[in-house]
């Protein structure tokens, strides 16, 4: 598998555009060596793996759509459910496509994905641009409608951060959307893991899955027994963020995203605070995540 290579102000990112426009690593290259995502494996490479990479795109829409279903302006749209045997259709298309890098230098990388309209009935571009920077790593998404047709829209981006037993989390967040058995949202409120975030919560003693609203569009990750810690930002329209903590896992997930879970669904029911986007016709959808380690 080809993977492009980024080294700069001391740190190291590798993307590999055919699985999914996925990062393999991103790391500070001086001892001491520090992963900042927790790496891809070789086996992982292997496989094309993608829910084994360090970070994929989330396009055109973050998490999970009801049994892959839902009705736009009157169209009805049944998706390919795309993880079995999960019942839903999850993440989008953009992480198990083929992405292509269109420009590559020592510090940054511009991937492209274009997608064709099938079960989803509406063409569309995505772009993913890498920047290493003195101060860590900027992520830059597009997605561009080039149907003749408004399409309904998100963007959001899922990394994988490294988990220690001290490893602890904080962030800002106005409510949580509890979920059902299948991590579909059932219920909006100012849950205890709301104030537990705000203070800082370690990621061992708690099991989120879920989407938080309101946020702040700032988290700080914190690893104690490495001295080390990571403050990860994000613009608008970003202003959901889904936590998963799964137990027993040497790994958890803090995801910058534009919208609720099953948002277009939500939406169609009537919720005007799902996030759901419409473009236009040649309009784009820009978002960008800053990732800036210490230690």
């Amino acid at each position: 598998m080809d993977v492009v290579e980024l080294k700069a102000h001391g740190s190291g990112l590798q993307l590999l555009p055919a699985a999914g426009g996925a990062v393999a690593r991103y790391w500070r290259a001086h001892p001491p060596t520090r992963d900042w995502l927790r790496p891809a494996s070789v086996e992982a490479l292997s496989r094309g793996d993608r829910d084994e990479t360090a970070a994929f795109p989330l396009v055109p829409y973050s998490n999970r759509i009801r049994d892959g279903r839902f009705v736009f302006r009157g169209r009805a749209v049944a998706l390919p459910l795309n993880r079995p045997p999960e019942r839903h259709s999850i993440h989008g298309h953009g992480w198990q496509a083929a992405w292509r890098a269109l420009e590559t230098s020592a510090d940054a990388a511009l991937l492209e994905y274009r997608h064709a309209a099938d079960a989803w009935p509406w063409t569309y571009r995505g772009t993913q641009r890498f920047t290493l920077t003195p101060a860590g790593l900027r992520v830059e998404l597009t997605l561009a409608n080039e149907s003749n047709a408004p399409m309904p829209a998100g963007l959001g981006w899922h990394p994988y951060f490294p988990r220690t037993p001290r490893t602890t989390i904080t962030t800002a967040v106005r409510a949580m959307w509890s979920t059902d058995g299948e991590m579909m949202p059932t219920a909006l409120a100012a849950e205890p893991p709301v104030a537990a975030l705000a203070h800082g919560v370690t990621a061992e003693a708690v099991a989120l899955d879920n989407c938080f609203t309101g946020w702040s569009g700032r988290v700080v990750i914190e690893w104690p027994e490495l001295s080390a810690r990571l403050t990860m930002t994000a613009e608008l329209p970003l202003d959901f963020l889904v936590v998963y903590t799964p137990p027993g896992r040497s790994y958890f997930c803090v995801e910058p995203v534009s919208h609720m879970t099953d948002a277009f669904n939500q939406a169609a029911a009537g919720r005007a605070d799902a996030g759901l986007r419409v473009l236009e016709p040649d309009e784009i959808l820009r978002a960008a995540i800053t990732l800036t380690p210490e230690g």
